[in-house]
């Protein structure tokens, strides 16, 4: 038995995971955005903010911003506990 990103139990269902490059930048995104509109308030700002946050929650599988955002960095801690970055 798994359990889905929120905690429930998924049962007979694959579980995807999108990658952490995507989850990263949309962190970041939200996070600057986030600040963005907390400084500007502008129109344009809110509605992006809104757009990444809406992506960020169905990559995520959650409804809300903050715990999206959650989600979102333990899977990128789990990612970097799994295989350490490449060296160059």
């Amino acid at each position: 038995m798994e359990t889905g990103p929120n905690g429930r139990v998924r049962r007979g269902s694959v579980m995807l995971r999108p990658h952490p490059s995507l989850l990263r930048e949309l962190v970041e995104r939200c996070e600057t955005l986030r600040r963005h509109a907390a400084f500007t308030g502008s129109e344009r700002t809110r509605c992006q903010l809104e757009d990444a946050s809406y992506t960020l929650c169905v990559v995520t599988g959650t409804r809300q911003l903050d715990q999206a955002l959650y989600v979102a960095r333990r899977h990128l801690a789990d990612a970097m506990r799994r295989k350490p970055p490449l060296r160059l």
